[in-house]
C-alpha cells in the first residue's frame, strides 16, 4: 500500500484494489493539553484513543450502513487501528459539517451576546472550511454554491444527512443516558456513483458528549457506549 496523506488524528494509504486504509493515531485536537473537537490543532495524545475511536466508528458507521445511509466504510481492524474505505472525493479542500443540540464551543465563542452556555438548539446545522491557517471559518450556503464548493442542492442533501445521522448518533447515546451535545462530521462524492456519502470516522474525538451535566472523555465515552 502507499502512503498518502498524515493528518492529524490518522494516516492514510491507498490499496491495489483502488480501495483505502486509515489508520487511527492516538493523537486527538484540543489546545494547551485539553481536549476540543472543535480545535483545529493535535492538542494531546491519549493512549488507547485510536482503538477507541474506531471501535466507536466501526459501531456507527455500521449502523448506518444497516439503516441505508451511505458512507465510505468497507470494514475494520480494530487490532490493528485500520479501516477499510472507498475512495471519495472531497469538497473543495474540505468541510467540516457540525450539528449543534446545544450552545458550546465555537458556536458560544461566536455568539455569546445572543446566547447561554448549554442552550438548548434545535439540530443547528453549521458548515465550516477545512482551513487550520484561518482557524476552519463557517461558511454559508449562498457562499458554497458561489464559490462553486457545494451547490444549493447539495447542501439541501448534506444538511439532511447531517440531521439524519446526528439524530441517529444521539438516540444511540440517550439508550445509555448520555446527552450528544454537539458532532462533527465530514462527507464527500462517492468516486463510483457520485452519491453524497459520510466519510472520515464518528467517534469521541468529534463530538461532545455529557452524563448527569459533566462532559464525557473520548475514551470513557466509547466504554459507556459499547460497553455499558
Amino acid at each position: 500500500m502507499k502512503h498518502i496523506y498524515t493528518g492529524k488524528t490518522k494516516n492514510v494509504y491507498e490499496l491495489e484494489d483502488g480501495n483505502y486504509l486509515l489508520e487511527f493515531k492516538d493523537d486527538v485536537t484540543g489546545v494547551d493539553g485539553v481536549f476540543d473537537p472543535g480545535a483545529n490543532t493535535v492538542g494531546l495524545t491519549i493512549e488507547g484513543a485510536g482503538r477507541a475511536g474506531l471501535r466507536l466508528t466501526k459501531y456507527f458507521f455500521e449502523l448506518l450502513n444497516e439503516k441505508g445511509i451511505p458512507t465510505h466504510y468497507i470494514d475494520a481492524d480494530i487490532e490493528k487501528k485500520t479501516m477499510k474505505v472507498k475512495p471519495a472525493e472531497t469538497f473543495g479542500n474540505g468541510l467540516e459539517v457540525i450539528c449543534r443540540f446545544r450552545a458550546v464551543g465555537s458556536f458560544l465563542r461566536r455568539y455569546g451576546m445572543y446566547v447561554k452556555e448549554g442552550q438548548p438548539l434545535d439540530a443547528f446545522v453549521e458548515v465550516t472550511i477545512k482551513d487550520d491557517q484561518r482557524e476552519d471559518p463557517p461558511i454559508s450556503e449562498d457562499a458554497l454554491d458561489m464559490l462553486g464548493i457545494l451547490s444549493k442542492d447539495e447542501y439541501k442533501v448534506l444538511k439532511e444527512l447531517t440531521q439524519k445521522i446526528a439524530g441517529i448518533v444521539k438516540e444511540e447515546l440517550a439508550k445509555k443516558g448520555i446527552e450528544l451535545y454537539d458532532i462533527k462530521f465530514e462527507f464527500g462524492r462517492d468516486k463510483e456513483t457520485n452519491e453524497i456519502i459520510l466519510i472520515d470516522e464518528i467517534s469521541g474525538g468529534n463530538m461532545r458528549a455529557y452524563k448527569d451535566g459533566k462532559y464525557i472523555e473520548p475514551l470513557e465515552l466509547e466504554k459507556l457506549i459499547l460497553e455499558g
